[in-house]
């Protein structure tokens, strides 16, 4: 067979798993394609033993579903594939089914950078039964990833309190894709920055770097290796200091800091890339700010993650001001995966009502929950105070009661005129894009509103307070009575 080498030109129909196209055949060969069903894309637990995670990704699921249509070359490989015995596994017919089908459902999402909880749909499809199925594997494998970058990059900018964090991790990342998206989700999350330049071409983010160890062991003497990058570009000057000994390297960016300010450019700083950075860098604070350079940066990288910045500057008095992160950013190092599911919770029956489903497991956490789902925020002087799992189709009532699906007797009561707000807006409508796209910095100043409007408690890195998130009563107990229905005791 002869393999296509175009991967970058080609139709995205098929980034999903087989069994989703053998189940779209099942529902075409039993004639249910057209049935309307809902399904929720969602997370079970919190990331990194956090208290919340930041959604991302929706942008890449709109292009995504704007361009989802099956080509010939898609519909000829497909054709090709073989059953166990050896004769072609799909019929011409439902082939010609694919060529003709248009993408129809109705998206709601919630919007890029808000915060979110285990169990709430951060996205909600409701179409033919068919679609709905084929959508699975890419939305999951879009939104699973940035969420999960989005939410280290806010941690990372909470640990540094305000100081600059850069992302460097296009080296470790996984793969092209991965490094563009991670790039992305990091900037969403609070990074200032990107050393990724086909990021900052596609994406409008900043990007920065300067040079690495090997400029200078180009040349015979660290001090003429940044004499000459300051010559090449004497606006862009930070000076990686500790390729041979980093209290001398710092002397000698110094020695190249003062000929640039004799032409009338100025030190941007240094950059640490090694050994005790706390030590380093107050060194390096008392011999910048003796020679008259109180103004230039001191950089930090070396595998650092929140933790590791958190002690930096609160237990060790680091005088970093410029963080650079890269593995354990653009490959979320200790958490490799958000586990975000996607699971059907309603389907119309022959009545044109809703037949309400649940998937059962032996562990109550992976026990799914029915319904139109829609989630409520509700908030008492500007901060968070509890989200609500609701049915659409049954909608609260003027003061609802909320239940932690794992803790029945965890209840919450919210008052009426407890202002709230809908986190789900529509994306699609029958197919048709109503999303207006906003701005890259747009969403990153909405992370930050979202994040002040949790108690500190929430975003502590170390057994974070749990915020209330639970099912409204109503659902709650439809959610019981089906799990009995399912399980025969009911």
């Amino acid at each position: 067979m002869h393999l296509k080498k175009d991967i970058y030109n080609t139709s995205l129909a098929l980034l999903t798993d087989l069994y989703q196209i053998t189940m779209a055949y099942g529902y075409w060969k039993s004639g249910t394609t057209e049935k309307e069903a809902v399904f929720n894309l969602y997370f079970r637990k919190n990331p990194f033993q956090g208290g919340y995670a930041i959604a991302c990704g929706l942008e890449y699921v709109v292009d995504f579903l704007e361009s989802f249509q099956f080509d010939q070359s898609d519909l000829d490989y497909l054709a090709e594939i073989k059953g166990n015995d050896g004769k072609k596994l799909f019929d011409k017919g439902f082939l010609k089914y694919l060529s003709e089908m248009r993408f129809s459902c109705d998206i709601d999402a919630v919007p890029e950078g808000t915060v979110i909880f285990p169990n709430e749909p951060l996205v909600r499809i409701k179409g033919p039964l068919f679609q709905c199925q084929m959508l699975e594997t890419p939305l999951l494998n879009i939104i699973n990833f940035q969420t999960l970058i989005a939410t280290k990059a806010a941690r990372l900018n909470i640990a540094t309190k305000g100081d600059p964090v850069l992302e460097f991790g296009m080296r470790r990342a996984q793969g092209i894709d991965g490094a563009l998206a991670a790039s992305r989700a990091a900037f969403i999350g609070g990074c200032g920055a990107t050393s990724n330049v086909l990021a900052g071409k596609l994406f409008g983010i900043p990007v920065k770097g300067t040079h690495a160890h090997s400029w200078i062991m180009s040349f015979d003497d660290e001090q003429e290796a940044f004499d000459k990058y300051a010559e090449a570009l004497p606006n862009n000057c930070i000076f990686l200091v500790d390729t041979y000994n980093s209290i001398e390297g710092v002397k000698k960016a110094i020695e190249t800091g003062k000929k640039l300010r004799k032409e009338g450019f100025e030190m941007v700083g240094i950059r640490l890339d090694s050994g005790d950075l706390a030590y380093l860098s107050i060194e390096a604070r008392k011999l910048l700010d003796e020679a008259g350079f109180p103004n230039a940066s001191i950089v930090a990288s070396n595998d650092l993650d929140e933790h590791i910045i958190a002690s930096l500057k609160n237990q060790q008095d680091a005088q970093i001001n410029v963080w650079g992160v890269g593995t354990k950013l653009a490959t979320a190092y200790d958490q490799p995966a958000l586990g975000g599911v996607y699971k059907i919770s309603a389907i119309k029956n022959d009545q044109d009502q809703w037949d309400y489903k649940v998937k059962l497991s032996e562990q109550a956490i992976k026990t799914s929950n029915p319904g139109v789902q829609q989630v409520r925020r509700y908030y008492i002087r500007g901060e968070s105070i509890a989200d609500m799992i609701y049915n659409e189709a049954e909608p609260p009532t003027d003061e609802p009661v909320i239940i932690d699906p794992m803790d029945a007797t965890r209840r919450k009561k919210i008052r009426k005129g407890t202002e709230s707000r809908e986190l789900l807006q529509k994306v699609f409508v029958k197919g048709e894009n109503v999303y207006k796209k906003p701005e890259l910095t747009d969403i990153k100043k909405y992370v930050k509103q979202e994040l002040d409007s949790l108690h500190s408690s929430i975003k502590r890195f170390a057994n974070p307070h749990q915020y209330p998130v639970g099912l409204e009563k109503g659902l709650f107990e439809l959610k019981n009575e089906l799990v009995l229905k399912y399980r025969g005791d009911g």
